[in-house]
Formats: structure tokens, C-alpha cells, sequence
């Protein structure tokens, strides 16, 4: 299943949400132009899990890299491919919840679920010393956030199995259930199967969904207390 659009019409233009599709294309593309220095950038601005877990201070940059490539990695992708799933994923369920909350909550709202979600991957994988990079851990949040907003909601999904190709609307609660379902099965599988060679960083994934969904519940009571 690939989702395409959804149903859910937007009260105004999603300005923080089209912000954050056009630096994460304008930093692929600078990442493309450096040809020879494509993987330095990489783990330079990269989040590297053993650097984070081991706190390495003595890095000659120092640790306020470190911890800097926790909003950096948020903005470098591994292939076009990558940013292109990304950013429709962003586009289609981002300006929903961008809608909702405000473009300042917005902002708030997607940064937690990347910093979420990046130390979510660090804590299950310590050792690791491959870059986690994407936006997915935030995205995640986001699509989290919209499982419980707009579970009824249609959503236009490619569907593709051997030579049946179609458009179908399905429900987005099917659709991120079926998602978070995946997530979760091939993290677990991963633990087993950890090379060294990198990955989907499935449980930033999974950590920036949980934080976005109890993130909207809060937001969504804070709301409701104000009003009473």
C-alpha cells in the first residue's frame, strides 16, 4: 500500500509544512553536488548512535556536534528515492496536522517527534556507528498524530500485488495500522539481524509514531481543559 492524497481539505496554505519539504530538498540537492564528499557529509551531520550513547567528548569537533546532528540528520536523506517517500508522506498527512495545531505548535510538534525518535533508535541500537538519517522519525509522529484525528479519513492508496495495479481509498486508520504494524514487525526482526552495514532505522519509526500519537492526545486535553 502507498498512499497518494487523502480527503481532508485544509482551512489554509500548509506554510511550515512546505517550508520543511523545500530544505530537505534544497539539502539533497547540495548533498548530490558534493560528488566525492557525499559520505563525508553524511556522517558529518549525520546522528551516529555510538557517539551519542558513548557521549565521545573527545571528538575534535566536540559534543555540541553530537548533539546537533540530532535536528541535522532530521534534514539528510540516502537517495532520492528516500527524500521522495518522505516528503509525499509529509505532504499528504503534514498539512492536516499543521492545520490543526497551528503553524508554531506545528513546528514544536515535529522537532519532539524527531528528536523522539532519534534517540528512540539510538537506545536500541548503542553501537551502531552508521549515520541514522530522514525525516521519517518525525514524519512518523505526524502520521501518528493523524491515526487519531482523522481515522476515517480516505485515503487514496496505490495498490500493487503481481499485475493488479489500482487506486483504492481505505480508510486511514487501516492504512497507519497496517504502517505501524510493519514497523514494528520488521524492528523486531531486525534485532536479530543487526550487520553493521545500516538499515531502516525502524524504531525511530516506531518511537517518532508513539510520541506524535500521545503528543495530539495531550494537546487535544490541554484543549479541552482550557475550554472548561
Amino acid at each position: 500500500m502507498f498512499p497518494i492524497y487523502d480527503d481532508v481539505p485544509t482551512k489554509r496554505i500548509p506554510i511550515i509544512t512546505i517550508a520543511i519539504i523545500i530544505i530537505n530538498t534544497v539539502v539533497y540537492i547540495y548533498q548530490i553536488s558534493l560528488i566525492d564528499g557525499y559520505s563525508a557529509f553524511v556522517y558529518y551531520m549525520g546522528l551516529i548512535p555510538y557517539e551519542i550513547s558513548h557521549n565521545m567528548e573527545i571528538m575534535a569537533n566536540g559534543p555540541s556536534l553530537i548533539y546537533s546532528a540530532i535536528f541535522t540528520s532530521m534534514f539528510i536523506h540516502g537517495s532520492f528515492i528516500h527524500l521522495a517517500g518522505n516528503m509525499l508522506f509529509l505532504w499528504i498527512f503534514g498539512n492536516n496536522i499543521e492545520d490543526y495545531v497551528g503553524r508554531i505548535n506545528f513546528i514544536i510538534f515535529y522537532f519532539i517527534c524527531g528528536i523522539t525518535s532519534a534517540l528512540t533508535q539510538v537506545l536500541t541500537d548503542i553501537n551502531s556507528t552508521i549515520p541514522v538519517i530522514g525525516a521519517s522519525g518525525a514524519i512518523a509522529g505526524i502520521l501518528g498524530a493523524y491515526l487519531v484525528l482523522y481515522p476515517k479519513a480516505k485515503v487514496n492508496t496505490l495498490i500493487i500485488f503481481g499485475f493488479f495495479i489500482r487506486i483504492i481509498k481505505i480508510p486511514a486508520v487501516v492504512v497507519l495500522s497496517f504502517w505501524i504494524l510493519y514497523q514494528f514487525l520488521y524492528g523486531i526482526s531486525s534485532l536479530a539481524e543487526r550487520s553493521g552495514e545500516g538499515g531502516t532505522a525502524w524504531f525511530a519509526h516506531i518511537g517518532g509514531f508513539i510520541i506524535g500519537f500521545l503528543l495530539i492526545k495531550i494537546y487535544n486535553f490541554a484543549i479541552h481543559l482550557k475550554e472548561n
